[in-house]
Parts: C-alpha cells; structure tokens; sequence
C-alpha cells in the first residue's frame, strides 16, 4: 500500500482518515480540495495536473470532487482504495458542523448514494485496484490500528 485514494462523500472523513493513515504509514498525503478549488481547474487541465499528482511514488490522495473531478487518472495509478461510505446522516451532520459548504456541495452530498458513489464504483471496478470500504467509525479505526502493519 504505497499510492492511496482516499475517496466518499462530502462529511465522509476523508480529508480526517488520510491524515491519520499518512501520520501511521509515512506516505505524504494530498489533499485535492486544496490544489483543486483555489484555481478552478477546467476538466482537461485538471486531468493534467492529477497525472502530475500521482507521478510520485508513494502517495495519499485525500477527495472526491464528484462531478469536477478526473477519477480513472488517480485509479490507475493508485494501489489501494479506500472508500469511505457511513451513512448520508452522518455525512451531513459532520458538514453541518463544519459549517462553511456552498449549495453545490449539499446537492453532491444529498445526492451522492445514487449518482455519484456509482460512478466511483465503476471506475475502481474497471481499475487495478484494491478496493477497501469503510461503512462505520469502527471499521475507520480497526482499518487505521492495521495500517503501517501490512494490513
């Protein structure tokens, strides 16, 4: 496990869970809603740059930018998946206390389960991908007490 996705809905943990798992296995960790949402990448240059992203060697890539975002780049470079799936109220009662989400982000949270977590799944599908879904805190902190271990 050297190059990661880090992928779920919005309040999923994600940006929460790579931290961890890079401060456990020493792979650096990126977080796309950093390096995509300042510029406002076009979809063709943000593909361009994801290819940069996973150039490295060993990485954590923390997002899911639903429908900006270029998956199958990451996916095909990636070894490991980890999708991070609790359930919708969860998602929205941690964006609730966060507190700073824009309308677009509530429709891709509330509409996640049914149009863009298929998608995600198609694409790991069709990949080279481990794919490890996560569905509870509990699973989260099992999954993170292995991690740096050979899981």
């Amino acid at each position: 496990m050297e190059r990661v996705l880090v992928l779920g809905c919005g309040g999923a943990g994600k940006s929460t869970f790579a931290r961890r798992l890079g401060a456990r296995t020493g792979l650096p960790v990126v977080e796309l809603d950093s390096v995509f949402w300042p510029v406002g990448w076009s979809r063709v240059d943000w593909g361009v740059r994801q290819r940069e992203l996973v150039a490295g060697p060993k990485w954590i890539l923390d997002g899911d930018l639903g429908p900006y975002d270029a998956l199958e780049v990451r996916a095909a470079a990636a070894d490991t998946a980890v999708l991070l799936n609790p359930s919708p109220l969860r998602c929205a009662w941690r964006a609730l206390r966060r507190g700073r989400e824009r309308w677009d982000f509530w429709s891709w949270l509330l509409t996640y389960r049914w149009r863009h977590l298929p998608e995600v799944r198609r694409v790991l599908a069709v990949s080279d991908v481990d794919v490890v879904e996560l569905r509870s805190p509990r699973a989260v902190r099992v999954f993170l007490s292995r991690a740096g271990r050979g899981l």
